[in-house]
């Protein structure tokens, strides 16, 4: 998904193309866009003899989906819980923390939530 997104669309080919391993073969990477597809993350549209590949789901929508699950299975439902783990595992000092929620604050801030 990582590619598709960057790429916007794609063939299968453009796909491997931007793949860390460009020896990937082409069903691997066609069975995946496959199963996406069936997922609702993925759609076609012909082009020719080949199909063009875009993304359904925006990343910000993957990650919301994908991080509430991880915080809800993983950290009891509680972001704290996992923010608190993640400072943890990266030895971020208090200066390291304030900036992060420096930066939290400015993102609500302009998305208008202002609490």
């Amino acid at each position: 998904m990582l590619v598709l997104w960057k790429l916007r669309e794609a063939t299968i080919r453009d796909m491997i193309q931007e793949l860390r391993d460009p020896d990937t073969p082409y069903t691997t990477v066609s069975t995946v866009v496959r199963v996406l597809e069936k997922k609702g993350i993925v759609r076609h549209k012909a082009v020719g003899t080949t199909y063009l590949y875009r993304p359904i789901l925006q990343k910000k929508e993957y990650l919301k989906g994908y991080l509430s699950g991880i915080v809800t299975r993983y950290f009891d439902g509680s972001f704290s819980n996992m923010a608190a783990f993640f400072a943890r595992e990266n030895d971020l000092d208090l200066s390291e923390l304030r900036e992060v929620v420096s930066d939290i604050e400015s993102e609500l801030k302009e998305n208008g939530n202002h609490e």
